[in-house]
């Protein structure tokens, strides 16, 4: 039940943001590095059990600017396939509240930025093995282009993490540990009203 109301709260609190902050919304996409999972089961821990081939997530956010700072809640989605044959796909929907410190630079088009997200993340799987919802966190940089008044292009980084994932039945009715984690690098564009 916490986790159905973490973003409306979030949202509600955006709205709430004083009125000096800036709406904007923006969407991205890019390329997605699913490391290779480890998986504990049994007493045993298995380095590296399976990897993934890389997928292409893309996202939406709507968010806040104050001076250096933004806040925003975002959806993703990526999805990748299992490199064991015929294991099928995993896909990932994530629910984040981000924050940002966007790095003035004066009379520059160009600003650095660092990031952080707390959210969490709904992850199955094609072959039906694989049906969670996990705490989820973020951390990233990048650098942001102003193309117009309202416009700006973004390039950027996140390492992306769920908690571990348990499977009930990993095989022969015994529980397992899977970890998600991985690197995202998306290209983006951020509107200001």
């Amino acid at each position: 039940m916490k986790k159905r109301l973490f973003l409306p709260l979030l949202l509600a609190g955006m709205w709430a943001t004083p009125a000096f902050a800036t709406p904007y919304v923006s969407v991205s996409a890019g390329l997605g590095l699913l490391g290779d999972s480890t998986v504990k089961t049994a007493g045993l821990t298995i380095d590296n059990a399976f990897g993934y081939k890389a997928g292409v997530p893309v996202g939406v956010a709507v968010g806040f600017k104050a001076d250096e700072f933004r806040l925003e809640g975002a959806v993703g989605y990526q999805s990748h396939t299992i490199d064991e044959v015929g294991a099928g796909d995993i896909s990932i929907w994530s629910f984040m509240g981000n924050g940002y410190y966007d790095i003035s630079m004066a009379d520059s088009s160009v600003t650095p930025y660092l990031t952080a997200g707390l959210g969490f993340a709904s992850i199955s799987a094609s072959n039906g093995g694989l049906d969670a919802t996990e705490f989820a966190w973020q951390l990233g940089a990048g650098v942001g282009f102003k193309a117009s008044e309202n416009v700006v292009v973004d390039l950027g980084y996140r390492y992306f993490r769920t908690s571990d994932v348990h499977v009930a039945d990993y095989g022969l009715g015994i529980p397992a540990d899977i970890s998600i984690a991985g690197s995202n690098i998306l290209a983006g564009i951020r509107y200001s009203f």
